[in-house]
């Protein structure tokens, strides 16, 4: 399938969105870090900046999770690695929540 042909202004515009929504990832990771916004917050949002984002990629800015770390919990629980936070299923979510809590 040919990609569309985009015109000066709309490929600008495309390129202004994404550009936002590293911006709004990169913020979201930062409070995570930081423990100004848990887990549970991150998940229970209706945001596409949240629903887009890989769990690699969540669990990564969890505090003491690096790379192998986020790997392993994923493995445990069963979250394939390039599954994002919006495809994840219920009894994901709450493994995910069970496992943060008890850390």
């Amino acid at each position: 399938m040919a990609l569309p042909e985009l015109t000066q202004e709309e490929r600008m515009a495309a390129l202004e969105k994404a550009q936002d929504m590293r911006r709004a990832r990169a913020d979201l990771r930062a409070q995570l870090k930081k423990g100004e916004v848990t887990l549970e917050e991150v998940l229970n949002r209706d945001d596409p900046v949240v629903a887009r984002m890989k769990v690699s990629y969540l669990l990564q800015s969890m505090p003491r999770v690096g790379k192998v770390k986020a790997e392993k919990i994923m493995k445990e629980i069963g979250i394939n690695e390039s599954r994002r936070v919006q495809g994840l299923g219920k009894r994901q979510r709450q493994a995910l929540l069970a496992h943060f809590q008890d850390s």
